[in-house]
């Protein structure tokens, strides 16, 4: 049988080329036969088994390296499992660790949260952390709080608790099967029980996979925190203009 000489693919005949650089969607995916071919096939096996270990995973505090004390606080959900299940008991704190927290009243309180992934806080968090702190000069940053088995709204308890005028969750994204270690910033003022989604600003997808990266996570942070601040409140009232703060004067 004769041997014939392997040729790469016509790109330019391939509709989907220019569409699956711009996304990380399984789009145009090759098939076998019926079937989808074998390596997409693994790949996505591979990507749901890793968002699974992501939602089931334990945020370690020493894995932060925040180089200064934090506050490490439990919500009512005493495991994984109970927290996936009910997240109720994600949103308010463990009894004993909402007693302890001291009133230490400061203009902005960062808490870093597993949520539904772990992963996410261990690697974002930090730099982004880092980041925020030198974008707000003149703002008093209260203590690390370091939140276990946390939903958003864990930190309106959290804040009031502890007197911040705002605070910032920085909580593990429910994992996808193109990252299982995205970031989210939550961000509240006024923060206090009940506080609904709509009284929030999010900034979203940070990570290291075409995501934002920490320090244009940290620029629209900055922005929205001092918009916050002027208006007296955040949420819908609150629109992410940070873009527009980077263009250039119009001509006259």
């Amino acid at each position: 049988m004769p041997v014939t000489e392997a040729r790469a693919p016509d790109l330019a005949r391939d509709p989907w080329a220019t569409l699956r650089g711009l996304t990380h969607a399984r789009i145009g995916l090759g098939r076998a036969g019926d079937a989808l071919a074998g390596a997409d096939v693994r790949a996505l096996q591979a990507a749901h088994a890793q968002a699974r270990r992501a939602v089931h995973a334990t945020l370690d505090p020493a894995r932060l390296a925040l180089g200064a004390p934090f506050i490490a606080v439990r919500s009512r959900a005493p495991d994984r499992g109970v927290f996936v299940r009910r997240p109720d008991l994600g949103r308010r704190l463990a009894a004993p660790d909402a007693e302890r927290l001291p009133c230490a009243p400061c203009d902005v309180l960062f808490v870093i949260a597993d949520g539904l992934s772990a992963l996410a806080a261990a690697r974002q968090a930090p730099g982004v952390l880092e980041a925020a702190r030198a974008a707000l000069p003149g703002w008093s940053i209260g203590p690390v709080i370091v939140a276990h088995n946390a939903r958003v709204a864990l930190g309106d308890e959290i804040g009031e608790r502890i007197g911040a005028r705002c605070v910032v969750m920085m909580i593990g994204e429910r994992p996808g099967l193109s990252a299982a270690d995205s970031l989210s910033l939550y961000l509240t003022w006024d923060p206090k029980v009940g506080r609904m989604d709509s009284e929030r600003n999010c900034i979203s997808n940070i990570h290291a996979h075409g995501g934002m990266d920490h320090d244009e996570a940290a620029f629209r942070l900055g922005w929205l925190l001092r918009g916050a601040r002027a208006l007296g409140r955040s949420g819908i009232s609150l629109k992410d203009d940070s873009m527009s703060a980077r263009l250039p004067p119009a001509a006259p």
